[in-house]
């Protein structure tokens, strides 16, 4: 589960990156499942379109893109959404998440 200092932190990386893939009238088949899943793996960010004349909303492509692939969705703007999932060998360096209360020693 990313934190909100986490996903600011991956938007800022994605607002410079161009949408690799795009959910067309077919919606997520699952070619575009395992496309997805292999660029999580090779850049652990990437940005999706969804295209006017798919039935599904972008929120729905991105949640079930996410589910289908393992990955965390980042952002959803307008028609494009941005999913995260760190690789084996990440390469993203997140910031770190801060202890919860009960964890904190005083």
């Amino acid at each position: 589960m990313l934190t909100s200092k986490q996903r600011a932190f991956l938007r800022g990386m994605a607002n410079g990156l161009d949408a690799i893939f795009q959910v067309g009238k077919n919606g997520v088949t699952p070619e575009l499942r395992d496309t997805v899943h292999n660029a999580l793996e090779a850049r652990e960010l990437v940005k999706i379109n969804v295209l006017d004349n798919n039935m599904l909303g972008t929120a729905e492509a991105a949640e079930l893109l996410a589910s289908r692939t393992g990955a965390e969705i980042v952002q959803v703007i307008g028609s494009k959404f941005v999913l995260y999932r760190p690789a084996k060998k990440p390469v993203i360096e997140l910031p770190k998440a801060k202890k919860s209360d009960g964890q904190r020693n005083a």
